[in-house]
Order: C-alpha cells, then structure tokens, then sequence
C-alpha cells in the first residue's frame, strides 16, 4: 500500500522537459512509482490525491533566503511552504547564523537575521543540531557567511584581516565544510566585509578547493563597477577551483539600467572558462538594511523597520523626510539602524537576467522584516504565474527548471529536485491557470494563490491555503564534491 497517490497529474519533472500526464506513488518519503495516467488508479493507498487539471512538479529549492535563525525560531516556515518550496539555502550575502560568537550586538547585515540572543551557535555543528531537534517544515541546506567568519576573529570589521586572522577563519570555515556545509558566501558591498581585498577571500576561498564546495558572492558592486565586481568573483572561484554562482544578479541605480546585456555576456564569457551561474529574484526592487550611500532621489525607498522609529515601517522615506521637513539623508540618518525597499532597478533588466539560461530563482526574503519586501511570500509564484504564463517569458517547463532541478544541480542537493523514481518526495500540486502571487509592496503578507498541495519528504505539509501542522524538513549536509553536479546541471 502506498501513502500517498497522486492521480491523473501533469508533471512537469523539473528537468526543463516537456510535461506529460502520469499517476505518481509516494512511499515512506519517497517517490515510489511514475505511471502512464490511469495505471495506478486502482492501486491501495492511505491517501489518494486527484490531480487532474494540476501541475505536479518537485518542491521548490529557495537558493538564496536569510531564515538562518528563522527554521528555528519558526520551524513553520508558513512564508516559504505556501508558495511550495521545500528546501532553503540560507547563509548567503556573507552573513550566516554559525559559525559565530558575538561581543555585543550583531553587526550590520548580519542583523537581518536576528537579534544577539538569536545567535546561539558558536560552531557549524551546534547550528545543524539545533535544526535536527527544530524539525522545521522544510530541508535546510547552509553556507558559511565571510563577515560572519571575520566577526569572529577580528576587533573591528573596517580593515583588512590579518594574515593570522585568516588562518583562523580558515580553520573555521574547514570545520564547517566537514559537517557539511555547501559553501562560502561573501556580502563585499557591505561596510563588514569591503574593506577585506581579493588576497583575502582568495585565501578563504582555497579551503573550499579541500572539500569540492561553493563559492557564491553578493558583488562588491551591483552599480557602476559591476563588471569589475564580477571578475573579482571569477578570479576567486577560479584560484580557488570551485563553481561560482553570483546572488541576485542585478543592475541597480538609475545610472546603471538597461546594462544587463553587458553584465550577461560577461557571465556567458566566464561560463566558457569555468563553471558559473547566478540567482535572481522576480522584482525590480531590492531589500536590505538601510544604507546610506544609497540614499537617493532618483526612485522610491521604502522603509521596512526602523529601531528608533519604528512606527515609520512600510512608509517611503521621501514621505518621512517630508513629514520631518528635513532632506532625505537626514531623514535615513535618523531612522538608522533600519530597513529598507529600493525601488532601484528597471524592468526590462530584470526579465532579461530572468530569461537567461544560467539564472536560477532566489526569493532574498528577509523574514525578519516588520513590513518585508513581498518576494518573502511570493516570488516562486509570481514565476509561475506572472512571468511564465501572463508575459510568456519562458515555457512553464523552464520556469520549474530554474526552481528546481537547476538549483538542485548547482547546489549538489542529491536525489531532489526532480521528479524520478527513487527521489525524496518533495513536490508540489499547483493549478497552471490561477497560480499568483497575492503579496504586494503595501500588503506583503499574503500567501499565493493556486498552490493546492506540498509534500517535504513525502509528508503532505500545506494544503489548500493551510499547513498541515507536520514538519517533516531535514538538515541537509554537502552531497560530496559539487564540481560534476554543476557541470552537468543534473541533480545526483
């Protein structure tokens, strides 16, 4: 008897493939038969599911989140499980949860991720046990964040590290890649990390060479200079002999629109020399904590929290500096720390880097954001839905591609990703027609439209509109040397 039967059901496979019609057994977690629709229909099962109309395709893998802290504080994950992702990258931009010790407040970003009392683990191992006994509603999978590894060993963030203070990074980040992290992510726009030089993250970077992982880096640039932040993050990867992917790959201000198709033909050209890829998140406005260097006029700037002034969430700061009759930087000095929305890309750059081949999907949801930038809730659909089928901007087929069995490649996430025989049963049920991301920029918590049914391990955990209440994530440790599942693009 199986556990689950899903009947009469297009699958989309997640390998970019065309779809075709079947009937699919889950069994103890995993995908236990694939049949022509109608085959199994008689077959004995605890819960028979109709799909007819539906898509079934794998659970979606959230490449580039910040719910380090999160799938342990709310082992929920209602943000992410509702619009069908069932697992999460977390430790991108440089910031991670572990391995880290604090001397007093987190500093910023790593401040996206909670506050000091949320930064329980001193050791990679001690983070993966606490997942392990969170059980959250999703796989988790981690990377090592450079300015969380410089927080660590080094008395202020605005220099250079020194060379024993890179050793000892080093030996951080190799103990965390043996109890299986992917990866080193590194945040060099940011003040914590912009003052480390290439010679540092190249020496950082070697460690990764041991262990065959990741390197996946927020620009040091994503304005004027992107070009040249880009071979910086070619040069690491390639002294260090790992794949690079680049996060949220963007032309951001107004100075830099429409210069995607320099940035994509200079990732296509690195492509031919060494294994690389980007994310991307499906909006034309970003999110972080609020930076002053970006302060500007040119386009809107939303405030998402504010520690002195926190009734300001949710508002534009041109509104704020108004309502203070004080100029725009004045107003975001006052308001710091704080958050913010940047409306600060255009349109076109964002559907082009979409498009293009080497581009998986990200949400970059900051979960702790009172007024959170909507991709929190709804970026996966918002692919589906707005891009896909509304605009046409690829084939469904693709759009699940980049969701799932490309992302499951890049980041070596073995037996998921794709629907075959064998696999972990993380899949989603959704309806083609009505999927629709329903968060917006002045409402942005709300749970997408049109997703029916999500299994994580073959555990039914949200259906029509509601969690189930069963966490069946897991912690999921390095499958091996990533180089061949990159390469490839095929899931081991």
């Amino acid at each position: 008897m199986y556990d689950t039967l899903i009947t009469a059901v297009r699958v989309l496979d997640g390998s970019g493939a065309s779809g075709y019609d079947a009937d699919v057994a889950l069994l103890d977690g995993r995908i236990a038969a694939i049949a022509e629709a109608g085959k199994l229909a008689g077959a004995a099962a605890v819960e028979t599911v109709d799909g007819t109309g539906r898509v079934l395709s794998p659970g979606f893998v959230d490449v580039h989140t910040h719910d380090d802290t999160n799938v342990i504080r709310t082992p929920g994950m209602l943000p992410k499980l509702s619009q069908g992702v069932t697992t999460v990258v977390v430790g991108n931009c440089g910031i991670s949860a572990a391995p880290v010790t604090l001397r007093g407040d987190p500093p910023d970003p790593m401040n996206l991720l909670g506050e000091s009392q949320d930064f329980q683990y001193p050791s990679f191992a001690d983070y993966t046990a606490a997942i392990a006994a969170a059980r959250p509603a999703v796989n988790v999978a981690a990377l090592v964040g450079h300015t969380a590894l410089r927080n660590n060993h080094m008395d202020r963030l605005d220099r250079k590290a020194s060379a024993e203070e890179i050793d000892a990074m080093r030996e951080q980040l190799r103990e965390a890649l043996a109890h299986g992290a992917i990866g080193l992510s590194t945040g060099l726009a940011y003040a914590s990390a912009y003052e480390a030089d290439t010679a540092e993250v190249k020496a950082l970077a070697e460690v990764l060479d041991e262990f065959g992982a990741l390197y996946t880096t927020h620009l040091r640039s994503e304005f004027a200079a992107i070009l040249q932040a880009m071979e910086e993050a070619y040069e690491v990867a390639a002294h260090a002999r790992v794949p690079l992917v680049v996060s949220h790959l963007k032309c951001a201000g107004a100075g830099n629109w429409g210069r995607t198709t320099e940035v994509l033909a200079s990732l296509e050209g690195a492509g031919r020399l060494q294994p690389v890829g980007c994310d991307c998140y499906p909006y034309s406005a970003s999110s972080s904590t609020l930076d002053l260097k970006q302060v500007t006029s040119d386009f809107r700037i939303d405030i998402t929290w504010s520690t002195p002034h926190p009734e300001q969430a949710g508002r534009p700061l041109a509104d704020i500096a108004a309502e203070w009759n004080v100029p725009l930087m004045e107003a975001a000095t006052r308001l710091q720390p704080a958050g913010a929305v940047y409306h600060g890309m255009r349109e076109d750059d964002v559907q082009r880097v979409l498009k293009h081949r080497l581009t998986m999907i990200g949400s970059d949801g900051l979960p702790n954001d009172p007024h959170p930038h909507p991709r929190l809730w709804g970026a996966f659909p918002r692919v589906l839905g707005h891009y896909s089928r509304d605009l046409g901007l690829f084939p469904l087929a693709q759009a699940v591609h980049k969701m799932t069995g490309l992302s499951a490649a890049r980041f070596g996430l073995a037996e998921r990703g794709l629907v075959r025989e064998g696999y972990h049963a993380d899949l989603v049920l959704f309806d083609p027609l009505t999927v629709k991301d329903e968060a917006t920029f002045s409402a942005p918590v709300q749970a997408s439209s049109g997703i029916h049914a999500v299994w994580v391990n073959g555990v039914l955990s949200y259906r029509d509109g509601m969690a189930s209440g069963r966490r069946a994530g897991r912690w999921l440790p390095r499958a091996g040397d990533l180089r061949a599942s990159f390469a490839s693009g095929t899931p081991g």
